[in-house]
């Protein structure tokens, strides 16, 4: 197959909350014609060798990287991590307090619901959906819908287990500043994830001045308008705009491997800005 030049950097396994193998994301990106895709799972890294191993047999490079969870001003901000070591390093001490925390959180939340009458989840059950220990609230809404307590994933969110709602708990706390830095420690190049869901655009300056190097300006089921405005926020701060399709596999069938790309350029540009590091 002629590859097609282009790379999809933000792309989730099983190991944090999609339901895709390493060898499905494989498949589908070699389907997609994509030259470069980049494993991006939650707080965790664990999904990345399999896919780099499942990738070896193909003209397929599997850029190593991680979507941070971090919080500022009571809203969640999701920094990438791009070129990352996973194999050793400040990064990987600190996954096991995020999935550490992660779990806890996750029977707190079933304890919760509990409380409120649904009573027929348990977190075997919840972490039976994930290869690793990165339970998440998607893992959550999705049993929800499978038991009949909502008709869809989004309202799950909305009635149970969103901020406000009877079955939340909140989350670990660690700072977006935080975040940058502990990709930066590892070798890594720092991206502001999907900055158009996000809406802390007035924060996006002093992420640079922390060491912030790009921004997810191209995202999938965005107006052309939103993505011209995040480019010229790119380009104000100097920042590599970067993209992907966020895919979770068939559990959000609105986005797919290959579905938003950018061309490799950009991906020359983060390993120049990894290595500079």
């Amino acid at each position: 197959m002629i590859m097609s030049g282009q790379a999809d950097l933000h792309i989730h396994t099983y190991y944090s909350d999609s339901v895709s193998s390493p060898q499905e994301v494989v498949d589908d990106a070699l389907k997609a014609g994509l030259s470069f895709i980049s494993i991006t799972d939650h707080d965790i890294v664990q999904g990345v060798e399999p896919t780099i191993e499942a990738a070896k047999p193909h003209a397929l490079e599997v850029i190593p990287g991680i979507e941070l969870s971090s919080e500022y001003e009571n809203c969640d901000i999701h920094i990438l991590g791009y070129f990352i070591d996973h194999h050793k390093g400040p990064l990987l001490e600190k996954i096991d307090v995020f999935l550490n925390a992660r779990v806890e959180r996750m029977k707190k939340m079933i304890m919760n619901l509990k409380a409120v009458g649904v009573n027929n989840i348990e977190f075997e059950e919840v972490s039976a959906l994930t290869k690793s220990r990165a339970v998440g609230r998607a893992h959550l809404a999705f049993l929800l819908q499978q038991k009949g307590w909502v008709t869809h994933i989004k309202s799950a969110f909305e009635k149970y287990i969103g901020p406000g709602c009877p079955g939340y708990a909140v989350k670990y706390k660690q700072t977006p500043f935080e975040a940058i830095e502990l990709i930066r420690s590892s070798g890594g190049v720092a991206v502001m994830a999907h900055p158009m869901l996000t809406q802390k655009d007035e924060l996006i300056p002093r992420f640079v001045a922390a060491g912030l190097k790009g921004l997810e300006v191209y995202y999938p089921n965005c107006m052309t308008s939103v993505t011209e405005f995040y480019e010229r926020i790119a380009l104000k701060n100097g920042l590599i705009a970067t993209g992907g399709s966020d895919s979770h596999g068939k559990i959000k069938p609105y986005t797919y491997v290959g579905k938003k790309t950018v061309p490799l350029e950009v991906v020359e540009q983060l390993r120049m800005a990894s290595a500079s590091l």
